[in-house]
């Protein structure tokens, strides 16, 4: 029986307050309005972000929240003037977007949507600010304009991909945040040549995306680099060739890197928010045609120095959200190398809980164990 037009009633996963367990319980859900898809979410995961604004730290909290913005899900309904999708079509719901009309989405150069870009304090929805969660009769805020804690959520469709229906979403969910932005660092900002050298700062998930972004690229060198050692092991399924734990060292770790190199490489990614990391990264890349890219997000007040000398000597400094990835335009694609095998993922994918367990996911990141836990929306 069709639940179009209807509040649906479903479980979600309720932060109610910072750094509290959160809590499964059945929810209403409205139907979308005008621009808005409501999708039900069949697999979703963990990311770093949203254990940070569920500790709430660094940034005004929003409770009660449901949070969660990796996710695989089929269109349920939709609501007025939408036209790019409809009711049974496979989408990843996406925590930044594309309204395809303004400055920056007719831009070939950006995938900084003025309407849809990232947005960590609003909780309503674009079109009438309400949200569309509630729970006797409360509201229950949004987060980046995806929730994919429920099992139904709602988002505007300037943030839904439509992907292939044959490619597993309990796989391909993940590109809709960090593997997409660590790959795309590297394939679409870096671009190293087949045969170049590549250095990764930080081997989290993301990081790990952008050494295989540098192994997609075939280079030949692909030196890893973090403070802690056991890491090591499994970065070199994700293409690391050498490793640099800067605490071995009694002099800067881009000088490590310029003697192991000849110079400097070719390329460096910064994945961790660290500016110690970020200059590092810079001043290690090779003078004449290095290019240094920044991923990491660093604390709202950093700051960091680095002599003007490098930029004449033609060192590159970029920075990148996202992957430079349009979400509506560019994720289909990155799904398709996925189906291709040109892109492998399933290596990322290392937990695997039902929904009823979504705290464990918690625990596992909090711990540092593994990089993604999948979370089983139908178990």
């Amino acid at each position: 029986m069709s639940t179009a037009g209807q509040v649906i009633r479903c479980k979600a996963a309720v932060a109610w307050e910072a750094g509290k367990p959160l809590s499964v319980e059945e929810i209403e859900v409205a139907p979308p309005q005008k621009n808005e898809v409501r999708v039900k979410i069949h697999f979703t995961s963990l990311c770093h972000t949203d254990v940070y604004f569920w500790e709430a730290k660094g940034q005004n909290p929003l409770f009660p929240r449901i949070l969660g913005h990796e996710a695989g899900g089929v269109v349920e309904s939709v609501g007025e003037g939408v036209m790019d999708v409809q009711p049974g079509d496979h989408v990843l719901p996406i925590f930044t977007g594309e309204c395809k009309e303004c400055p920056h989405c007719l831009s070939e150069a950006s995938n900084m949507c003025d309407i849809l870009r990232i947005n960590t304090e609003r909780g309503g929805m674009l079109h009438d600010g309400h949200t569309r969660f509630s729970k006797d009769g409360k509201p229950i805020y949004h987060f980046l304009g995806t929730s994919t804690f429920s099992e139904y959520t709602v988002v505007h469709v300037g943030q839904v991909a439509k992907i292939n229906p044959e490619a597993p979403l309990d796989k391909v969910c993940v590109l809709s945040c960090g593997m997409s932005t660590g790959f795309g660092a590297t394939v679409n900002v870096a671009k190293p040549k087949k045969g170049g050298s590549v250095a990764v700062f930080g081997l989290g998930a993301v990081g790990l995306a952008a050494a295989e972004g540098a192994r997609v690229c075939e280079a030949s060198r692909i030196i890893g680099i973090d403070l802690n050692p056991n890491r090591f092991e499994e970065a070199k399924k994700f293409g690391c060739t050498e490793f640099v734990n800067p605490k071995d060292h009694n002099k800067p770790v881009q000088e490590v890197i310029a003697e192991m190199t000849g110079g400097g490489v070719d390329c460096s990614i910064e994945c961790t928010g660290s500016t110690q990391a970020m200059v590092s990264a810079f001043e290690c890349v090779h003078d004449g045609w290095g290019v240094a890219v920044l991923v990491g997000v660093p604390s709202r007040d950093d700051s960091f120095k680095t002599h003007p000398i490098h930029f004449l000597n033609e060192r590159t400094l970029r920075g990148t959200f996202f992957g430079n990835y349009k979400p509506r335009s560019d994720i289909p694609g990155v799904v398709e190398k996925y189906m291709k095998k040109e892109l492998e993922l399933d290596k990322f994918i290392t937990h695997s809980v039902p929904f009823l367990d979504i705290n464990k996911a918690f625990e596992y990141m909090l711990r540092g164990e593994g990089l993604r836990c999948m979370i089983r929306m139908d178990a």
